[in-house]
C-alpha cells in the first residue's frame, strides 16, 4: 500500500511539466543541490526547536524587555469559583443566551445581574495580558526581521529578483544554493511551529483567516520546494517578510503605550504592506507565475495548484488591506491608531463595563437607591404637568365664557 501510495503521489504529470521526466532533470554532484522532498523532513524537529527557542525567548529576552519599554497588565477582578457557573464557561459556552441566564439563575440561586457580571469578569479573567502580546510579537518580530535581511542578502545579487523571467529559464533542471536552501527549511519550519502553537497563541478577530494563512503558506513552500519553484518562492517569502516585522514592531510599541512610535510605524506598515501585497505581489509575483512561465512551459497540475495557493494568499492579502484602511481612516480622523482591528477575539466593551460597573450587593442598593430617589420626582413631575393641565382648561374655558 505505501508502495503504491508513494509511485501515485510522484507522478510525473503532478510534478513536471509536459515532456519532462525524472530522468531528465537529474543532476550530478558538481552540477550542484537538486531539491527533493526528502529535505523538507528535517522541518518538523526544527519547528519544535523554534517552539523551544521561543519559550526560552519570551522568559530571557522578551519579558524584562517589557518591563523596560514599559508595558503594564490590566489587574482584573477574579471571578469567584462558582462550580455549576465554571462548568458551563468552559464545556458549554462563555456567553450564554438569555435564557441560559434564567436557568443558571435559578440553578444557583443567583439573579440574572449577578449572572452577566460572572460571565463578564470570568471572560476578563481568561484574556492574554499585554506582556504575553508584547512576548508574542517581539518573538515575530525578531524572526521576520532576521529573515527578511538574510532572504534580501542571498537574492539581491541573483539574476531573478530584477528579471523575473530568469524564474522560468531552464525550469525545472535549476540548482539551488545552500542560502535558499535553509531559507525554506527555516520559514516552513518557522510557519509549521506557528501552526502547531496557534491554540495557545492569542486569538484575534481573524484567527480563522490566520490559520487557512498558515496551512496554504506551509503548501505553498512545500509543494514550491517539491516541484523547484524555489526562485519565485523566494520572491514570496521576501515579499511578505517586508512588512510583517513592521507590523509586530507597531504591536510592541502599542502594548508599551508609546503612542507615537507606534503610530509612526503603523503608518510605514500600512504603506509597505499595500504597496507590496496589493501591487508588487499580484503585478510581479502572481503574473510572472500565470503569465510569463507559459512561455518556456505547457501548464500542468503543479502550475494549477500553485498558482491557486498564490490566489489564497492574494485573497487574505485584500481582507488584511480592508482592515488596515479602515485603521487608516480612523487614524486620518482621530489622529491616532485607536486599536488594532485584529485585536483579541473577545470585545473590550466588558473590560469597560467591568471598570463602570458597581461591585457586588453594594452595587444592586445603590441601584435601588437611585431608583427610589428618581421615582418620587417622577412621580411629582407627572403630578404637576397634570395641575399645570386643569389649570390651563380652567382659564381657556373662562375666556369662552366671556367671549360669548
Amino acid at each position: 500500500m505505501a508502495a503504491l501510495l508513494n509511485e501515485w503521489l510522484w507522478q510525473e504529470q503532478y510534478w513536471l511539466p509536459p515532456g519532462i521526466s525524472w530522468q531528465d532533470i537529474k543532476m550530478k554532484d558538481e552540477d550542484g543541490r537538486f531539491p527533493l522532498p526528502r529535505d523538507l523532513l528535517i522541518t518538523l524537529p526544527l519547528a519544535f526547536v523554534f517552539i523551544a527557542l521561543r519559550y526560552v525567548f519570551e522568559r530571557i529576552i522578551a519579558i524584562p524587555f517589557s518591563k523596560c519599554l514599559g508595558v503594564k497588565d490590566r489587574i482584573r477582578i477574579q471571578a469567584p469559583s462558582i462550580p455549576k457557573l465554571d462548568a458551563f464557561y468552559k464545556h458549554i459556552s462563555g456567553q450564554p443566551s438569555q435564557s441560559q441566564v434564567m436557568s443558571l439563575g435559578r440553578q444557583c440561586g443567583l439573579s440574572q445581574r449577578k449572572i452577566h457580571t460572572w460571565f463578564r469578569h470570568r471572560r476578563n479573567q481568561d484574556r492574554p495580558s499585554n506582556t504575553k502580546k508584547f512576548c508574542e510579537a517581539s518573538w515575530r518580530f525578531v524572526f521576520y526581521i532576521v529573515s527578511f535581511a538574510a532572504g534580501l542578502g542571498s537574492l539581491i545579487n541573483t539574476v531573478w529578483f530584477w528579471d523575473h523571467r530568469e524564474c522560468w529559464r531552464g525550469y525545472p533542471k535549476q540548482p539551488v544554493a545552500d542560502a535558499h536552501y535553509w531559507y525554506y527549511i527555516l520559514e516552513l519550519s518557522f510557519y509549521l511551529s506557528l501552526l502547531l502553537s496557534v491554540s495557545v497563541d492569542v486569538k484575534r478577530k481573524d484567527f480563522k483567516e490566520q490559520v487557512v494563512h498558515h496551512i496554504a503558506t506551509i503548501f505553498l513552500i512545500g509543494f514550491s520546494y517539491c516541484a523547484n519553484y524555489v526562485r519565485v518562492g523566494t520572491l514570496v517569502m521576501l515579499v511578505h517578510d517586508s512588512s510583517d516585522f513592521l507590523l509586530e514592531s507597531a504591536k510592541m510599541f502599542h502594548y508599551a503605550v508609546w503612542t507615537r512610535t507606534c503610530d509612526s510605524l503603523f503608518v510605514i506598515f500600512a504603506v509597505v504592506f499595500l504597496v507590496t501585497r496589493l501591487v508588487v505581489f499580484p503585478c510581479r509575483i502572481v503574473h510572472t507565475t500565470m503569465v510569463v512561465s507559459l512561455e518556456f512551459f505547457q501548464p500542468f497540475f503543479g502550475y494549477y495548484f500553485f498558482n491557486v495557493l498564490l490566489l489564497v494568499l492574494q485573497a487574505l492579502h485584500i481582507f488584511w488591506a480592508y482592515l488596515i484602511l479602515r485603521m487608516v481612516y480612523k487614524f486620518v480622523f482621530t489622529g491616532k491608531v485607536e486599536r488594532d482591528e485584529r485585536s483579541d477575539e473577545e470585545s473590550e466593551v466588558d473590560e469597560r463595563e467591568e471598570e463602570e460597573e458597581p461591585e457586588g450587593e453594594e452595587g444592586e442598593h445603590n441601584c435601588e437607591q437611585r431608583k427610589e430617589t428618581i421615582n418620587p420626582k417622577l412621580t411629582s413631575l407627572a403630578n404637576n404637568c397634570v395641575l399645570n393641565n386643569l389649570t390651563n382648561q380652567r382659564n381657556l374655558n373662562s375666556r369662552l365664557r366671556k367671549a360669548r
